[in-house]
């Protein structure tokens, strides 16, 4: 059982979470929050994932099971007050269950080392809400790795971490790079590097038909209100856009990833004629 409550934001244990919700401090104990069973579950199926964990005594017997498992695995429990919790969580309405994991971020060497077919890279993307649903939509289009290059989002920010919905833990995310590294990178490792922009002559159906897609990609995806750069436009093999058929003035960025990530899976999948 996870023993005495604390009841006080002054303890130790708690002030050292609850600085995790800055960069600075995530970035120096290489440590972050995630909220709720789903990632305690996640976390779990990792060496080192989860670190230690906060729990209310309501949620201490919800998920009796990941509490458990959690003790067994050597992790400290912790339970807390419904208010110590609510200073923990970055929720309106806590679930009760704190996660404090280790960083999960791998070398951008590391991630392609291993013949990438599908690899999806956030350039000056700045929403962490944004960015954690491009995270989990990359996942779910069998992406082998997400890279976040240094003038994005923390991909540990707390709501980025909710946005992922778990996916932070299933894929190789690489964490800070510059874009010239990536680039060079992607293309070293036989990748043909797309940039998604609403100005590209090319549009994803032509890719789709011409069997660019089937080729290993890496698609780029931009800031949210002003797309690529054109540096980093000009670096890429092509410029695509996803065509607009209707009277719609532009997809968000999350939209866009996930129909271009999904048409390239789609494009990889289809068995050769």
């Amino acid at each position: 059982m996870a023993g005495l409550e604390l009841t006080s934001i002054r303890s130790p244990r708690v002030k050292a979470a609850r600085r995790l919700a800055k960069r600075a401090f995530r970035s120096r104990d290489r440590r972050f929050l995630a909220e709720g069973p789903q990632a305690v579950r996640e976390a779990l199926e990792l060496p080192n994932g989860l670190v230690e964990l906060f729990t209310t005594a309501d949620a201490e017997a919800r998920y009796a099971d990941l509490v458990h498992a959690a003790e067994t695995a050597g992790v400290p429990v912790l339970r807390v007050s419904g208010e110590v919790m609510s200073e923990l969580a970055q929720t309106v309405t806590p679930q009760g269950l704190l996660a404090v994991c280790g960083f999960v971020d791998v070398p951008l060497s590391a991630a392609l080392e291993t013949a990438p077919s599908l690899v999806t890279v956030l350039a000056h993307v700045r929403d962490p809400g944004n960015a954690g649903t491009v995270l989990r939509t990359a996942d779910a289009a069998g992406s082998d790795s997400v890279i976040f290059t240094d003038a994005s989002v923390d991909p540990y920010n707390g709501k980025c971490v909710r946005a992922a919905a778990g996916s932070t833990f299933h894929l190789p995310v690489v964490v800070g790079p510059r874009f010239d590294a990536v680039i060079h990178g992607l293309k070293t490792a036989g990748l043909t590097v797309l940039a998604a922009d609403g100005a590209g002559k090319r549009t994803l159906d032509d890719t789709i038909d011409d069997g660019l897609l089937a080729r290993p990609t890496a698609w780029v995806f931009g800031n949210e209100a002003w797309g690529l750069p054109e540096d980093i436009l000009a670096q890429a093999d092509e410029v695509v856009r996803v065509p607009i058929y209707g009277r719609a003035e532009s997809l968000n960025l999350a939209t866009a990833a996930a129909v271009c990530l999904y048409a390239s899976a789609r494009a990889q999948r289809r068995p050769a004629v």
